[in-house]
């Protein structure tokens, strides 16, 4: 069975580029380019993991995060920020509204697909519970 990933992103190249690479390893990949869609999306999909871009359109990414983190049935699923924002602090308040790691902008595609891998693995080691469709 394929790893389902939503990605929220509205930069229609980062787009591109995350989902033909984790394509290319074998995850489903959804996607939304709004914050409010992506929620919707995740709450019916209950994906391996969610990438979600701080820099969105009508609700930020920080939003996101805090309301996709308060949903019980997503308590599971890592929340994984993919952000150009690099100032100091930015990391920071991206990890408290919610996520769970963060990665800069612009990605590396050689390391991309495992590092996301290896936060699924981190994240569900940690909360001690799994997905059916998440990697061993």
């Amino acid at each position: 069975m394929k790893r389902a990933i939503l990605i929220i992103e509205d930069n229609a190249d980062n787009l591109y580029l995350m989902k033909y690479l984790l394509e290319s390893e074998e995850y489903e990949v959804h996607w939304s380019e709004t914050g409010a869609g992506g929620i919707e999306m995740a709450k019916q999909l209950l994906p391996a993991a969610i990438l979600l871009d701080i820099q969105l359109p009508e609700m930020d990414g920080y939003e996101v995060a805090r309301q996709l983190t308060a949903l019980p049935e997503l308590r599971q699923t890592p929340i994984v920020a993919v952000t150009s924002y690099a100032m100091v602090g930015d990391r920071e308040k991206t990890l408290q509204s919610g996520a769970f790691a963060y990665m800069e902008k612009p990605i590396d595609p050689e390391t991309f697909v495992e590092e996301i891998t290896s936060y699924i693995n981190q994240f569900k080691q940690q909360k001690g519970g799994s997905h059916e469709d998440t990697p061993d």
